[in-house]
């Protein structure tokens, strides 16, 4: 008979393997939802990951606890365990084990899978090694099935309404950057509303909105909608347009207050040698040539400063300073040619819009990815503290939505990386328009499964998103590189297997060992 804090050593398993798994959630599913931003210029990776840091970890906080709730406890029947809870527990720990191992797997090779499809098998591996096919609830099963297929088709739907949209409304015109200036706030006014909306709506576990009518929400969403409109056809249009059209000096806070800044030419470059530089270069010029009879202590400390940052760009920040281009691929760049270009001002302006759906698609993940490692461990925690089953009646602590939310940001900044570059601009050519309207299409499908309790792929909903961009980009099925979707759509079909596998070996193994009596 199993007693509260029994077991401690699977909870602690359970603890660095969900870390793990959280882990491999970053550097992979992360990694696929900010390849548009980064791979068409509009962020950085170093940008991508301080978004990640806040929109990710917030998505898992505010909206991650309904998604949690169906893989805790909605893919195997827990009334089978009732004997024995401390075997639940070792199915979660061996099922984030499975899936964590194929993760990192799958990452280190550059492969972009579905972290849903690895917990999810991982889950069903073990289950079906425990208490064979009678372990697992067949009809949660069918229902992800389900929006397996309905996820990267819904998202690649919705992005196409916004890619044609702004084609045919804005880019085709000749007066495109005009037209952009005004479609801009437009974006920004939606994209608020629906991220609004869907907090409020969804709701975090400590907030009473959720239970008040929708008329509430609706109301909330559309006037911060409404005010974020007149804040960017007032201050952020007009700061575009002078400092993209116009080419005047700003900087980024003169965006605060544009309507009161003066007309600002950029300064001629006139380099002049002061007394000052002369002054550098001489130091420079007799550090270089190995004068270190002059001073040996700034030397010496110079090499240590130059030692420091060499291993922490190496290791710590490695993922910060990758290229992710494919400037050398004739396969690519064959693809990119038939892609139809449009006015690079134009094209510019929208590098703003995406920030934001850059932020919107991490926040969306946040609210659905999350839940593939914070659900099982989410299992393991309640079995541990209470020695009961009922898994279904506990809320998600806030604790574990912190730690799945860390580790996806470490997971994205030290690995990231290996994925970005499949999908950063390969599978299609890639510009701000492009990347805007995926994203949007993405984010947008994300929350709305997530909300109803469906823990769709972003993986799936962003090559959805992806491949639709490259049928509407020109040349039509030439936009695209089928070599490497054929392959990505190989992983898909592997991961569930070898996550399963995985775990119900991992299982049958540790429940069916000799035991010490």
């Amino acid at each position: 008979m199993m007693n509260p804090h029994d077991y401690t050593f699977l909870f602690g398993i359970g603890l660095f393997f969900a870390f793990m798994d959280a882990y491999g959630i970053g550097a992979n599913d992360v990694a696929n939802s900010f390849a548009t931003s980064v791979g068409s210029g509009s962020i950085t990776l170093a940008q991508a990951l301080i978004i990640a840091c806040f929109c990710e970890f917030g998505g898992a906080y505010f909206l991650g606890a309904n998604t949690t709730e169906t893989i805790k406890g909605g893919i195997v029947d827990p009334k089978m365990f009732a004997a024995a809870p401390e075997l639940l527990m070792l199915t979660m720990v061996c099922a984030l084990i499975g899936s964590s191992t194929w993760v990192l797997f799958a990452t280190s090779r550059g492969w972009p899978v579905s972290t849903t499809h690895a917990i999810v098998g991982a889950i069903c591996g073990a289950g079906i090694s425990a208490f064979g096919a009678d372990g697992v609830k067949w009809s949660g099963i069918t229902k992800i099935v389900l929006s397996w297929v309905i996820s990267p088709v819904a998202a690649g739907f919705v992005c196409s309404l916004f890619f044609l949209f702004t084609k045919y409304v804005v880019l085709n015109h000749e007066n495109s950057f005009s037209r952009g200036l005004v479609a801009i706030p437009a974006y920004f006014g939606v994209a608020i509303v629906i991220n609004v909306f869907y907090i409020i709506f969804k709701g975090s576990p400590d907030s009473t909105l959720k239970d008040e009518s929708i008329g509430i929400p609706v109301g909330i969403a559309l006037g911060c909608g409404a005010l974020v409109f007149l804040w960017c056809l007032f201050f952020l249009s007009p700061y575009l347009r002078r400092k993209i059209r116009d080419n005047e000096d700003l900087k980024w806070f003169h965006l605060l207050y544009i309507p009161f800044v003066g007309k600002r030419e950029k300064p001629a470059v006139h380099i002049e040698e002061t007394s000052q530089t002369k002054g550098e270069k001489l130091s420079a010029d007799s550090i270089e040539s190995g004068d270190a009879q002059a001073n040996p202590s700034l030397v010496a400390l110079e090499k240590n400063e130059n030692w420091v940052m060499k291993k922490l760009k190496s290791t710590v920040f490695a993922g910060l300073y990758k290229p992710i281009e494919s400037k050398d691929d004739a396969n690519v760049n064959a693809v990119h040619e038939h892609a139809t270009k449009f006015d690079d001002d134009t094209e510019r302006l929208f590098s703003a819009v995406q920030v934001i759906t850059a932020c919107f698609t991490s926040f969306a993940h946040g609210s659905n990815d999350v839940a593939n490692a914070i659900g099982p461990l989410a299992t393991i925690y309640y079995i541990w503290d209470n020695a009961n089953i009922d898994v279904a009646k506990a809320p998600v602590p806030t604790w574990i939505l912190i730690y799945g939310g860390i580790a996806i940001d470490i997971g994205l900044m030290t690995y990231g990386y290996h994925v970005m570059k499949t999908l950063g601009n390969k599978v299609t050519y890639m510009s701000p328009t492009r990347g805007f309207s995926a994203e949007m299409g993405t984010s947008i499908t994300i929350l709305t499964c997530s909300k109803l309790s469906l823990p769709v792929s972003s993986t799936h909903c962003i090559t959805g998103a992806t491949t639709a961009i490259g049928l509407l980009s020109g040349g039509g099925f030439k936009s695209l590189n089928w070599r490497l979707l054929l392959g990505v759509f190989a992983g898909w079909i592997a991961t569930l297997p070898a996550a399963g596998i995985t775990s119900g070996l991992i299982f049958a193994f540790v429940s069916r060992s000799p035991q010490l009596v």
